[in-house]
């Protein structure tokens, strides 16, 4: 089970909406955020709820950790899942039932089969592209033999008991008919093939279990829990048969300070109260360095501003949007001539009594002489 309760964190019942969860989520953003609360473990609480948000907005990786708590399909336990700490597939199912892999007849097929792996990169990672490096445990060409599986001098003969087949065929009589059943041929290994000096590093299978790092190029603006297909990295085949290939699940880790949804990124700004009032333009971190950020006269805390093109970058070209989610700040500690001056603007914005028409931000305006 995952150590946080995703939505005790974000402070939902299990049954809340979508809607409910983003407003839940933007609600501890502003509360957390490391920029407007200097408050310790503020800038961890924040990965979290990030996290939070991320599960719980997604409706597949949602069922998955209402039903086994963890959004981890390999922790759920689904198909294509480490089995028993060894890559796990349906070919792996019939080996339990029938003796054998899958293939014409029963026949275990020797080329390679598929294996798959996860990785965990940035954002930052992600948004450019940057190649990465897997390491794998799983049965490679046997370098004593390059793969043949026979010994120096040996060679491969066809299988005299099965003829080349990998089956041994037998017919019995019944009071239905002749039927016919076929098995394995042991002689071979249901390979088909006999070596006459068998390779002693690999015992003539033509390979041998080993660690092997493969570099991973990322895509520009790869998703979280995209899969990448790397040719023939997979399990190696028996005899140079095809290798199958290798399967790369990518997870990109919640941002510091930057929230991700499709191909926009949304960050939190603090404002004071003057410039809430006035607007401006103020800086904010993005992804690729400082945004400049300009606003109108008369936000309010969970305004935002979209600045166009500056979010994440398409895996199809062109760039999503940043989105800067505006919180207005009031200060919790005062000199002694700023509260005067608030008292002296406090009171320049009137009592709302009839004849006091003028707007509190025409006021600001022409206290401050604007």
């Amino acid at each position: 089970m995952s150590p946080v309760d995703y939505y005790e964190l974000l402070g939902v019942e299990r049954e809340a909406s979508a809607d409910e969860i983003k407003s839940a989520f933007r609600k501890k953003a502003r509360e957390t955020h490391p920029d407007v609360n200097d408050g310790h473990g503020a800038e961890e609480t924040f990965k979290q709820i990030n996290e939070a948000y991320e599960i719980l907005s997604d409706p597949d990786k949602r069922a998955r950790y209402d039903r086994f708590g963890t959004a981890d399909p390999r922790a759920a336990g689904g198909f294509g899942a480490d089995f028993g700490g060894d890559f796990f597939d349906m070919n792996d199912l019939f080996s339990v039932f029938f003796g054998g892999g899958r293939g014409a007849g029963g026949r275990p097929s020797p080329d390679g089969r598929d294996m798959r792996t996860q990785v965990t990169v940035t954002l930052e990672d992600a948004a450019t592209g940057a190649p990465v490096d897997v390491t794998i445990t799983h049965p490679m060409n046997c370098a004593t033999c390059s793969g043949s599986g026979a010994a120096e001098g040996g060679s491969a003969q066809t299988c005299p008991a099965c003829s080349g087949t990998g089956q041994k065929r037998t017919q019995r009589r019944t009071f239905l008919g002749v039927m016919e059943s076929s098995a394995p041929c042991d002689q071979c290994g249901a390979t088909g093939v006999i070596l006459d000096k068998p390779c002693l590093t690999c015992d003539g299978q033509g390979r041998v279990n080993g660690s092997e790092t493969v570099r991973v190029t990322l895509p520009v603006g790869i998703p979280d829990g995209y899969t990448l297909r790397v040719p023939g990295k997979g399990e190696a085949g028996i005899r140079n048969a095809r290798s199958g290939d290798l399967l790369v699940t990518v997870r990109v880790k919640p941002h510091e300070f930057l929230h991700r949804e499709g191909n926009d990124l949304h960050a939190m700004a603090g404002i004071n109260i003057a410039q809430a009032a006035l607007g401006g333009e103020i800086t904010v971190r993005g992804l690729d360095g400082d945004v400049k950020v300009a606003f109108g006269a008369g936000v309010h805390t969970g305004d935002n501003v979209r600045i166009r093109g500056r979010g994440m970058p398409r895996m199809d070209g062109g760039q999503g949007d940043f989105i800067v989610h505006l919180d207005v700040l009031a200060p919790k500690k005062l000199s002694k001539r700023q509260k005067e001056l608030l008292a002296e603007l406090g009171e320049s914005f009137g009592t709302g009594r009839k004849g006091d028409e003028r707007t509190p931000l025409s006021k600001l305006k022409d206290w401050l002489g604007g």
